[in-house]
Protein backbone atom coordinates (compact mmCIF):
# COMPACT_ATOMS: atom_id res chain seq x y z
CA UNK A 1 0.00 0.00 0.00
CA UNK A 2 2.92 2.37 1.05
CA UNK A 3 4.25 1.86 -2.24
CA UNK A 4 1.60 2.43 -4.30
CA UNK A 5 0.94 5.72 -2.61
CA UNK A 6 3.93 7.12 -2.23
CA UNK A 7 6.05 5.16 -4.84
CA UNK A 8 8.89 4.78 -2.56
CA UNK A 9 11.29 3.17 -5.11
CA UNK A 10 11.15 5.69 -7.57
CA UNK A 11 11.91 8.14 -5.04
CA UNK A 12 14.74 5.92 -3.53
CA UNK A 13 12.86 5.90 -0.39
CA UNK A 14 12.63 3.86 2.62
CA UNK A 15 9.82 3.54 5.25
CA UNK A 16 12.43 4.32 8.19
CA UNK A 17 14.14 7.66 6.65
CA UNK A 18 10.63 8.52 5.76
CA UNK A 19 9.36 8.12 9.41
CA UNK A 20 12.46 9.99 10.71
CA UNK A 21 11.54 13.01 8.83
CA UNK A 22 8.33 13.16 9.10
CA UNK A 23 8.83 13.24 13.28
CA UNK A 24 12.25 16.05 12.84
CA UNK A 25 9.36 18.38 10.90
CA UNK A 26 6.76 18.03 13.03
CA UNK A 27 9.16 18.95 16.50
CA UNK A 28 10.56 21.57 14.88
CA UNK A 29 7.14 22.91 14.20
CA UNK A 30 5.14 21.71 17.47
CA UNK A 31 5.65 25.47 19.00
CA UNK A 32 2.98 26.40 16.41
CA UNK A 33 0.40 24.12 18.63
CA UNK A 34 0.65 26.53 21.08
CA UNK A 35 2.09 29.78 19.43
CA UNK A 36 -0.67 30.39 17.04
CA UNK A 37 -3.80 29.79 20.53
CA UNK A 38 -1.80 32.26 22.10
CA UNK A 39 -1.57 35.12 19.14
CA UNK A 40 -5.03 34.62 18.27
CA UNK A 41 -6.58 34.30 21.91
CA UNK A 42 -3.91 37.45 22.93
CA UNK A 43 -2.91 35.55 25.56
CA UNK A 44 -1.34 37.62 28.75
CA UNK A 45 -1.84 40.77 27.08
CA UNK A 46 -3.86 42.87 29.43
CA UNK A 47 -6.65 45.01 27.65
CA UNK A 48 -7.08 42.29 24.66
CA UNK A 49 -7.64 39.06 26.05
CA UNK A 50 -11.41 38.37 24.81
CA UNK A 51 -11.39 39.53 21.77
CA UNK A 52 -10.12 36.50 20.07
CA UNK A 53 -11.00 33.03 20.39
CA UNK A 54 -10.87 31.17 22.94
CA UNK A 55 -7.32 29.42 23.96
CA UNK A 56 -8.12 25.90 24.38
CA UNK A 57 -10.47 25.38 21.04
CA UNK A 58 -8.08 27.69 18.84
CA UNK A 59 -5.57 24.86 19.93
CA UNK A 60 -7.86 21.99 19.15
CA UNK A 61 -8.24 23.71 15.51
CA UNK A 62 -4.49 24.67 15.21
CA UNK A 63 -3.92 20.33 15.50
CA UNK A 64 -6.78 19.37 13.67
CA UNK A 65 -6.20 21.53 10.97
CA UNK A 66 -2.54 20.95 10.52
CA UNK A 67 -2.93 17.54 10.46
CA UNK A 68 -5.39 16.74 8.41
CA UNK A 69 -4.00 19.57 5.68
CA UNK A 70 -0.37 17.94 6.03
CA UNK A 71 -1.88 14.46 5.38
CA UNK A 72 -3.61 15.36 2.23
CA UNK A 73 -0.24 16.96 0.96
CA UNK A 74 1.44 13.83 1.58
CA UNK A 75 -0.97 11.94 -0.21
CA UNK A 76 -2.29 14.21 -3.26
CA UNK A 77 1.20 15.96 -3.51
CA UNK A 78 3.06 13.26 -2.47
CA UNK A 79 5.94 16.05 -1.15
CA UNK A 80 7.40 16.01 2.28
CA UNK A 81 5.55 19.18 2.71
CA UNK A 82 3.86 20.32 5.82
CA UNK A 83 0.96 22.94 6.60
CA UNK A 84 -0.16 24.84 9.64
CA UNK A 85 -1.49 28.18 10.62
CA UNK A 86 0.73 30.60 9.39
CA UNK A 87 2.56 32.44 11.90
CA UNK A 88 2.60 36.13 10.35
CA UNK A 89 -0.81 35.89 8.72
CA UNK A 90 -2.34 34.98 12.48
CA UNK A 91 -0.59 38.47 13.47
CA UNK A 92 -2.32 39.99 11.26
CA UNK A 93 -5.36 38.49 11.89
CA UNK A 94 -5.05 39.39 15.61
CA UNK A 95 -3.26 42.77 15.71
CA UNK A 96 -4.42 44.43 12.30
CA UNK A 97 -8.09 42.92 12.15
CA UNK A 98 -9.01 42.18 15.14
CA UNK A 99 -7.32 44.51 17.70
CA UNK A 100 -6.60 47.15 15.00
CA UNK A 101 -9.83 47.55 13.11
CA UNK A 102 -11.57 45.94 16.11
CA UNK A 103 -13.43 43.12 13.35
CA UNK A 104 -15.02 40.47 15.63
CA UNK A 105 -12.94 37.65 15.44
CA UNK A 106 -15.27 35.69 13.26
CA UNK A 107 -15.48 38.30 10.74
CA UNK A 108 -11.90 38.07 10.57
CA UNK A 109 -11.42 34.39 9.89
CA UNK A 110 -14.71 34.96 7.32
CA UNK A 111 -11.73 37.05 5.54
CA UNK A 112 -9.17 34.41 5.75
CA UNK A 113 -11.75 32.16 4.54
CA UNK A 114 -12.51 34.69 1.02
CA UNK A 115 -9.00 35.17 0.82
CA UNK A 116 -8.95 31.16 0.91
CA UNK A 117 -11.40 30.64 -2.04
CA UNK A 118 -10.14 33.56 -4.05
CA UNK A 119 -6.70 31.88 -4.21
CA UNK A 120 -8.05 28.17 -5.13
CA UNK A 121 -10.12 29.47 -7.71
CA UNK A 122 -6.67 31.15 -9.10
CA UNK A 123 -5.27 27.99 -8.68
CA UNK A 124 -8.26 25.77 -10.59
CA UNK A 125 -7.64 28.29 -13.55
CA UNK A 126 -3.85 27.70 -13.69
CA UNK A 127 -3.03 31.02 -12.57
CA UNK A 128 -1.07 31.17 -10.08
CA UNK A 129 1.13 28.08 -11.49
CA UNK A 130 1.47 30.46 -14.75
CA UNK A 131 2.80 33.35 -12.14
CA UNK A 132 5.43 30.61 -10.91
CA UNK A 133 6.66 29.72 -14.26
CA UNK A 134 7.10 33.44 -15.43
CA UNK A 135 9.61 33.77 -12.30
CA UNK A 136 13.03 34.30 -13.91
CA UNK A 137 15.60 31.33 -12.46
CA UNK A 138 17.71 33.90 -10.94
CA UNK A 139 14.84 35.21 -8.57
CA UNK A 140 13.84 31.13 -7.95
CA UNK A 141 17.13 30.59 -6.79
CA UNK A 142 17.24 34.11 -4.67
CA UNK A 143 14.28 33.17 -3.15
CA UNK A 144 15.84 30.01 -1.90
CA UNK A 145 19.08 31.71 -0.57
CA UNK A 146 16.30 34.56 1.20
CA UNK A 147 14.46 31.48 2.98
CA UNK A 148 17.61 29.91 4.04
CA UNK A 149 18.48 32.73 5.98
CA UNK A 150 15.13 33.15 6.91
CA UNK A 151 14.82 29.90 8.66
CA UNK A 152 18.81 30.95 9.80
CA UNK A 153 17.84 33.60 11.40
CA UNK A 154 14.71 32.49 12.88
CA UNK A 155 16.68 29.65 14.91
CA UNK A 156 19.43 32.53 16.12
CA UNK A 157 16.63 34.46 17.72
CA UNK A 158 14.69 31.17 18.81
CA UNK A 159 17.76 29.79 20.49
CA UNK A 160 18.76 33.52 22.13
CA UNK A 161 21.87 34.04 20.18
CA UNK A 162 20.49 37.38 19.04
CA UNK A 163 17.90 39.67 20.79
CA UNK A 164 16.59 43.28 20.12
CA UNK A 165 19.00 45.81 20.57
CA UNK A 166 18.29 49.28 22.40
CA UNK A 167 18.87 51.86 19.87
CA UNK A 168 20.05 49.06 17.22
CA UNK A 169 17.95 46.61 15.47
CA UNK A 170 19.63 43.58 17.14
CA UNK A 171 22.68 42.72 19.31
CA UNK A 172 24.01 39.60 20.88
CA UNK A 173 22.19 37.47 23.22
CA UNK A 174 22.74 36.41 26.74
CA UNK A 175 24.90 33.79 26.77
CA UNK A 176 25.05 33.55 30.90
CA UNK A 177 21.22 32.21 30.38
CA UNK A 178 20.16 28.77 30.74
CA UNK A 179 18.06 28.81 27.83
CA UNK A 180 20.68 29.79 25.66
CA UNK A 181 23.02 28.11 26.97
CA UNK A 182 21.02 25.06 26.01
CA UNK A 183 20.61 26.37 22.57
CA UNK A 184 24.72 26.41 21.84
CA UNK A 185 24.53 22.82 23.54
CA UNK A 186 22.27 21.89 21.34
CA UNK A 187 23.85 23.59 18.42
CA UNK A 188 27.43 22.23 18.93
CA UNK A 189 25.65 18.35 19.79
CA UNK A 190 23.71 18.16 16.26
CA UNK A 191 26.30 19.90 13.89
CA UNK A 192 28.52 17.10 15.76
CA UNK A 193 26.19 14.50 14.57
CA UNK A 194 25.70 15.68 11.00
CA UNK A 195 29.22 16.28 10.37
CA UNK A 196 29.88 12.53 11.98
CA UNK A 197 26.88 11.69 9.83
CA UNK A 198 24.54 10.14 11.92
CA UNK A 199 21.37 9.06 10.88
CA UNK A 200 18.60 11.21 12.12
CA UNK A 201 20.98 14.13 13.39
CA UNK A 202 18.56 16.80 13.46
CA UNK A 203 15.27 14.60 15.22
CA UNK A 204 18.24 13.52 18.02
CA UNK A 205 19.59 16.89 18.27
CA UNK A 206 16.12 17.90 19.32
CA UNK A 207 15.25 15.32 21.42
CA UNK A 208 19.10 15.15 23.48
CA UNK A 209 18.68 19.29 23.89
CA UNK A 210 15.40 18.67 25.08
CA UNK A 211 16.32 16.10 27.74
CA UNK A 212 19.11 18.79 28.69
CA UNK A 213 16.43 21.34 28.92
CA UNK A 214 14.61 19.87 31.02
CA UNK A 215 17.13 18.66 33.75
CA UNK A 216 18.53 22.01 33.26
CA UNK A 217 14.89 23.59 34.54
CA UNK A 218 14.10 21.41 36.89
CA UNK A 219 17.42 22.34 38.92
CA UNK A 220 16.33 25.64 38.52
CA UNK A 221 13.18 25.25 40.31
CA UNK A 222 11.54 25.36 37.14
CA UNK A 223 12.31 29.29 36.42
CA UNK A 224 14.99 29.23 33.08
CA UNK A 225 11.80 28.47 30.61
CA UNK A 226 9.70 31.45 30.80
CA UNK A 227 6.94 29.50 28.74
CA UNK A 228 4.25 27.46 30.68
CA UNK A 229 5.01 23.70 29.33
CA UNK A 230 8.50 24.48 28.18
CA UNK A 231 11.05 21.92 29.41
CA UNK A 232 8.48 20.38 32.08
CA UNK A 233 6.78 16.99 31.64
CA UNK A 234 3.46 17.38 32.44
CA UNK A 235 1.53 15.89 35.60
CA UNK A 236 -2.01 15.39 33.07
CA UNK A 237 -0.97 13.67 29.39
CA UNK A 238 -4.63 13.33 27.85
CA UNK A 239 -7.23 15.59 27.50
CA UNK A 240 -10.31 15.64 25.47
CA UNK A 241 -10.28 18.50 22.45
CA UNK A 242 -12.46 21.59 22.45
CA UNK A 243 -14.05 21.69 19.04
CA UNK A 244 -16.26 24.64 19.85
CA UNK A 245 -15.00 27.37 17.12
CA UNK A 246 -15.62 25.19 14.23
CA UNK A 247 -17.63 26.63 11.76
CA UNK A 248 -17.48 29.90 13.61
CA UNK A 249 -15.13 31.41 10.14
CA UNK A 250 -17.76 30.84 7.92
CA UNK A 251 -18.58 34.58 8.21
CA UNK A 252 -19.09 36.65 5.44
CA UNK A 253 -19.76 40.30 7.71
CA UNK A 254 -16.51 41.83 7.35
CA UNK A 255 -17.94 44.12 4.21
CA UNK A 256 -20.98 45.17 6.71
CA UNK A 257 -18.21 45.72 9.18
CA UNK A 258 -15.70 47.35 6.97
CA UNK A 259 -17.40 48.91 4.07
CA UNK A 260 -17.05 47.52 0.76
CA UNK A 261 -14.17 49.11 -0.80
CA UNK A 262 -12.14 48.76 2.94
CA UNK A 263 -13.18 45.29 3.08
CA UNK A 264 -11.63 44.10 -0.70
CA UNK A 265 -8.16 45.96 0.09
CA UNK A 266 -7.94 43.90 3.39
CA UNK A 267 -8.65 40.62 1.77
CA UNK A 268 -6.45 41.81 -1.25
CA UNK A 269 -3.57 42.37 1.15
CA UNK A 270 -3.82 38.80 3.19
CA UNK A 271 -4.58 37.18 -0.30
CA UNK A 272 -1.02 38.43 -2.02
CA UNK A 273 0.86 37.65 1.29
CA UNK A 274 -0.56 34.31 1.79
CA UNK A 275 -0.21 33.90 -2.00
CA UNK A 276 3.56 34.33 -2.19
CA UNK A 277 4.69 33.19 0.59
CA UNK A 278 3.92 29.42 -0.45
CA UNK A 279 5.37 30.02 -4.09
CA UNK A 280 8.10 31.28 -2.01
CA UNK A 281 8.33 28.43 0.22
CA UNK A 282 7.68 25.76 -2.54
CA UNK A 283 10.60 26.92 -4.58
CA UNK A 284 13.13 27.25 -1.77
CA UNK A 285 11.85 23.65 -0.49
CA UNK A 286 12.15 22.18 -3.98
CA UNK A 287 15.39 23.95 -4.78
CA UNK A 288 17.56 22.57 -1.91
CA UNK A 289 15.48 18.96 -2.17
CA UNK A 290 16.42 18.48 -5.99
CA UNK A 291 12.65 18.60 -7.45
CA UNK A 292 12.75 21.70 -9.58
CA UNK A 293 13.56 21.12 -13.53
CA UNK A 294 16.00 22.84 -15.67
CA UNK A 295 13.86 25.62 -15.75
CA UNK A 296 13.18 25.86 -12.09
CA UNK A 297 9.50 24.38 -12.19
CA UNK A 298 8.48 21.74 -9.65
CA UNK A 299 6.10 18.59 -11.45
CA UNK A 300 2.87 17.91 -9.52
CA UNK A 301 2.63 21.66 -8.79
CA UNK A 302 -0.70 22.51 -9.44
CA UNK A 303 -1.26 19.70 -6.46
CA UNK A 304 1.01 21.37 -4.29
CA UNK A 305 -0.79 24.48 -4.62
CA UNK A 306 -4.16 23.87 -4.46
CA UNK A 307 -4.06 21.80 -1.33
CA UNK A 308 -2.28 24.93 -0.01
CA UNK A 309 -4.94 27.13 -0.81
CA UNK A 310 -7.50 24.86 0.34
CA UNK A 311 -5.95 25.42 3.81
CA UNK A 312 -6.52 28.91 4.21
CA UNK A 313 -10.18 28.06 3.22
CA UNK A 314 -10.57 25.06 5.69
CA UNK A 315 -8.47 27.24 8.46
CA UNK A 316 -10.88 30.15 8.14
CA UNK A 317 -13.89 27.74 8.85
CA UNK A 318 -12.12 26.59 11.69
CA UNK A 319 -11.20 29.49 12.74
CA UNK A 320 -7.31 28.69 13.48
CA UNK A 321 -6.22 31.31 10.63
CA UNK A 322 -4.59 30.40 7.47
CA UNK A 323 -2.97 27.30 7.01
CA UNK A 324 0.22 27.06 4.66
CA UNK A 325 3.11 25.63 3.84
CA UNK A 326 5.67 25.38 6.22
CA UNK A 327 9.54 26.07 5.79
CA UNK A 328 10.25 24.09 8.28
CA UNK A 329 9.41 21.15 6.31
CA UNK A 330 12.92 22.18 4.77
CA UNK A 331 14.15 19.67 8.18
CA UNK A 332 12.75 17.07 7.28
CA UNK A 333 13.80 16.86 3.82
CA UNK A 334 17.34 17.55 5.35
CA UNK A 335 16.98 14.30 7.06
CA UNK A 336 16.17 12.81 3.68
CA UNK A 337 12.49 13.48 3.40
CA UNK A 338 11.47 12.44 -0.07
CA UNK A 339 8.03 11.17 -0.04
CA UNK A 340 4.06 12.38 1.02
CA UNK A 341 4.99 9.33 3.94
CA UNK A 342 7.16 12.33 5.80
CA UNK A 343 3.87 14.39 5.58
CA UNK A 344 1.73 11.81 6.49
CA UNK A 345 3.90 11.00 9.47
CA UNK A 346 4.09 14.48 10.42
CA UNK A 347 0.42 14.65 10.08
CA UNK A 348 -0.36 12.07 12.09
CA UNK A 349 1.66 13.51 14.76
CA UNK A 350 -0.58 16.88 14.67
CA UNK A 351 -3.48 14.97 14.87
CA UNK A 352 -2.32 13.25 17.88
CA UNK A 353 -1.40 16.43 19.36
CA UNK A 354 -5.10 17.13 19.45
CA UNK A 355 -4.92 14.77 23.02
CA UNK A 356 -1.42 14.52 23.95
CA UNK A 357 -0.62 18.37 23.45
CA UNK A 358 0.87 18.91 27.24
CA UNK A 359 3.91 16.66 25.77
CA UNK A 360 4.27 18.36 22.14
CA UNK A 361 4.66 21.70 24.81
CA UNK A 362 8.10 19.82 26.33
CA UNK A 363 10.05 20.40 23.32
CA UNK A 364 11.20 24.37 24.20
CA UNK A 365 12.46 26.46 20.77
CA UNK A 366 15.66 26.74 22.30
CA UNK A 367 15.84 22.59 21.34
CA UNK A 368 14.67 23.32 17.81
CA UNK A 369 16.91 26.54 16.85
CA UNK A 370 19.98 24.08 16.06
CA UNK A 371 17.88 22.55 13.61
CA UNK A 372 16.91 25.24 11.95
CA UNK A 373 20.15 26.92 11.98
CA UNK A 374 21.47 23.85 10.24
CA UNK A 375 18.58 23.19 7.75
CA UNK A 376 19.37 27.40 6.89
CA UNK A 377 22.83 26.61 6.11
CA UNK A 378 22.28 23.94 3.66
CA UNK A 379 20.11 26.53 1.76
CA UNK A 380 22.02 29.02 1.31
CA UNK A 381 24.54 26.70 -0.67
CA UNK A 382 22.91 27.60 -4.08
CA UNK A 383 23.61 31.28 -3.81
CA UNK A 384 26.83 30.62 -5.49
CA UNK A 385 24.46 29.88 -8.45
CA UNK A 386 23.18 33.12 -8.49
CA UNK A 387 24.87 36.17 -11.57
CA UNK A 388 25.88 38.43 -8.98
CA UNK A 389 28.02 39.63 -11.93
CA UNK A 390 25.17 40.52 -13.89
CA UNK A 391 23.81 43.79 -12.30
CA UNK A 392 19.58 43.54 -13.23
CA UNK A 393 19.83 39.52 -12.10
CA UNK A 394 22.18 39.85 -9.22
CA UNK A 395 20.88 43.42 -7.41
CA UNK A 396 17.20 41.97 -7.71
CA UNK A 397 17.99 38.75 -6.16
CA UNK A 398 20.32 40.14 -2.95
CA UNK A 399 17.25 42.05 -2.52
CA UNK A 400 15.30 39.16 -2.42
CA UNK A 401 17.85 37.70 -0.23
CA UNK A 402 18.23 40.26 2.53
CA UNK A 403 14.53 41.52 2.84
CA UNK A 404 13.38 38.30 3.92
CA UNK A 405 15.16 37.81 6.97
CA UNK A 406 15.44 41.60 8.13
CA UNK A 407 11.53 42.24 7.71
CA UNK A 408 10.58 38.82 9.05
CA UNK A 409 8.51 37.70 5.50
CA UNK A 410 8.92 35.94 2.61
CA UNK A 411 6.50 37.83 1.00
CA UNK A 412 8.58 41.46 1.01
CA UNK A 413 11.39 39.84 0.25
CA UNK A 414 9.52 38.10 -3.07
CA UNK A 415 8.33 41.90 -3.49
CA UNK A 416 11.56 43.82 -3.39
CA UNK A 417 12.84 41.49 -5.50
CA UNK A 418 10.06 41.43 -8.03
CA UNK A 419 9.83 45.57 -8.00
CA UNK A 420 13.58 46.12 -8.84
CA UNK A 421 13.78 43.15 -11.40
CA UNK A 422 11.09 44.40 -13.08
CA UNK A 423 12.32 48.13 -12.87
CA UNK A 424 15.97 47.52 -14.03
CA UNK A 425 14.91 45.29 -17.09
CA UNK A 426 13.32 48.42 -18.09
CA UNK A 427 16.12 50.96 -17.35
CA UNK A 428 18.28 48.55 -19.48
CA UNK A 429 16.14 48.54 -22.34
CA UNK A 430 15.23 44.84 -21.12
CA UNK A 431 11.43 44.92 -21.34
CA UNK A 432 10.44 42.73 -24.06
CA UNK A 433 12.49 39.57 -21.71
CA UNK A 434 10.57 40.05 -19.04
CA UNK A 435 6.89 38.04 -18.63
CA UNK A 436 3.86 40.41 -18.74
CA UNK A 437 2.74 38.15 -15.39
CA UNK A 438 6.04 39.45 -13.24
CA UNK A 439 5.14 43.03 -15.06
CA UNK A 440 2.02 42.18 -13.27
CA UNK A 441 2.48 40.81 -10.17
CA UNK A 442 5.47 44.20 -9.47
CA UNK A 443 2.52 46.16 -10.49
CA UNK A 444 0.70 44.49 -7.22
CA UNK A 445 3.58 44.20 -4.67
CA UNK A 446 3.87 48.06 -5.43
CA UNK A 447 -0.12 48.13 -4.35
CA UNK A 448 0.68 45.80 -1.39
CA UNK A 449 3.43 48.09 -0.08
CA UNK A 450 1.81 50.93 -0.61
CA UNK A 451 -1.79 49.67 1.48
CA UNK A 452 -0.34 52.45 4.59
CA UNK A 453 -0.40 55.35 2.42
CA UNK A 454 -3.44 54.68 0.08
CA UNK A 455 -5.58 53.78 3.46
CA UNK A 456 -4.48 56.85 5.44
CA UNK A 457 -4.83 59.26 1.77
CA UNK A 458 -8.36 58.21 1.46
CA UNK A 459 -9.64 57.32 5.02
CA UNK A 460 -9.92 53.65 4.49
Amino acid sequence: MLERLFRLREQRASVGTEVVAGLTTFMVMAYIIFVNPAILSFAGIKGLQGLGPAFAPTLAATCLVAGSMTILMGIAANYPLALAPGMGLNAVVAFQMVAGMRLPWPAAMGVIFLEGVLIATLVLTGFREAVMDAIPLSLKRSISVGIGLFILFIGLVSGGYVKPGTGIPVTLGDFTSIPTLVSVVGLLLTITLMVRRVRGALLLGILLTTAAAVLLNALSGYTAFGTPGMAVIPKEVVGLPDFSTLGKGLNLTVFAHLGFLSAVLTIFSIMLADFFDTMGTVIGIGGEAGWLDGRGRLPRLNRVLLIDSLGAVFGGAASSSSATTYIESAAGVSEGGKTGLTSVVTGVCFLLALFFAPVAGIVPPQATSAALIVVGFLMCAIVKDIPFHEFEEGFPALMTIVFMPFTYSITNGIGAGFITYAFLKVARGKAPEVHWMLFLAAAAFLVYFLLPLLKATFGL
